[in-house]
C-alpha cells in the first residue's frame, strides 16, 4: 500500500462531499478527485486509477443504485481497487453485490451514520485499502435476522462474537473489544466455524466472506 492513499469519491449531496473531502485530508488520505453522479465516477476513477473509491450507492441519474453499479463495473475492470460505498438505509442485497465483486477483499459498505465515529471511519478505509473487508454492523445484524435461522445453533456470545468477525475484526481485536483472552475468542471462532459446517481458517478476511456467504444463501 502506498505511503499516501488516492481517492476517488463520490456523493451527490454537497455540503456531505465537501464535509468527507475535508475528513478524508485531515487523516492524510489525497483526494485526487470528488464527483456528484455515476458517469463523473466511472471517467474520474479510469482516469486517476485511485487506490481506493468512496461511493454513495444511490447516485445521479437515476437515483436508484448508480454508484453501486458504478462501482461493481470498476472493481470488474480492476480486482485489485478498494471500494466502500455508503447507504443511508441497510439494504443487505447491496451489500451482497458488492462482496461478490472482484475476489471480495478490499471492499467496504458502510452506513452513512458510521462517518459520525470519522477516527472509525478512517481507520475502516485503511483497513480495507490493505486488503480487508468491511461491513456496518447493522447490515450484520439485518443478515443475522431471517425466519429460519441458521444461527440457532449458536450461544449468545457466539452470535456477538460472530457479528465481529463479520465486521472485519481479528481475533485480537474481537479480544480487546469483549475483554476476553485471544485464546477465548480463538475457541468460539472454531466452535462457529464447525456449527455452521465451514472450514477452519486463520485468515480473517476469508473467514468473513465465508460466513457472510453462509449468511446470504440462508444455510
Amino acid at each position: 500500500m502506498p505511503s499516501v492513499t488516492r481517492v476517488v469519491l463520490a456523493e451527490d449531496e454537497v455540503l456531505l462531499r465537501e464535509g468527507l473531502v475535508g475528513l478524508l485530508t485531515r487523516f492524510d488520505f489525497a483526494v485526487v478527485a470528488a464527483v456528484g453522479s455515476a458517469p463523473a465516477l466511472l471517467d474520474a476513477a479510469r482516469t486517476h486509477r485511485p487506490d481506493l473509491l468512496v461511493t454513495d450507492i444511490r447516485m445521479p441519474p437515476e437515483h436508484r443504485d448508480d454508484g453501486l453499479r458504478a462501482a461493481v463495473t470498476l472493481r470488474a475492470e480492476r480486482p485489485d481497487l478498494a471500494v466502500v460505498v455508503l447507504s443511508q438505509h441497510v439494504q443487505s442485497g447491496y451489500a451482497a453485490a458488492l462482496l461478490d465483486s472482484g475476489d471480495g477483499r478490499r471492499v467496504g459498505y458502510l452506513l452513512k451514520d458510521r462517518v459520525a465515529d470519522v477516527a472509525e471511519f478512517a481507520d475502516t478505509l485503511r483497513r480495507v485499502v490493505a486488503g480487508g473487508t468491511a461491513v456496518d454492523p447493522d447490515v450484520v445484524r439485518h443478515l443475522l435476522r431471517r425466519p429460519r435461522d441458521p444461527l440457532d445453533a449458536l450461544s449468545r456470545r457466539e452470535r456477538e462474537v460472530l457479528g465481529l468477525v463479520a465486521e472485519g475484526h481479528s481475533n485480537a481485536a474481537i479480544a480487546a473489544r469483549l475483554h476476553v483472552t485471544e485464546a477465548a475468542v480463538g475457541k468460539h471462532v472454531g466452535n462457529i466455524l464447525a456449527k455452521l459446517d465451514l472450514p477452519p481458517d486463520e485468515d480473517t478476511n476469508r473467514r468473513v466472506l465465508a460466513v457472510l456467504a453462509y449468511l446470504r444463501a440462508g444455510g
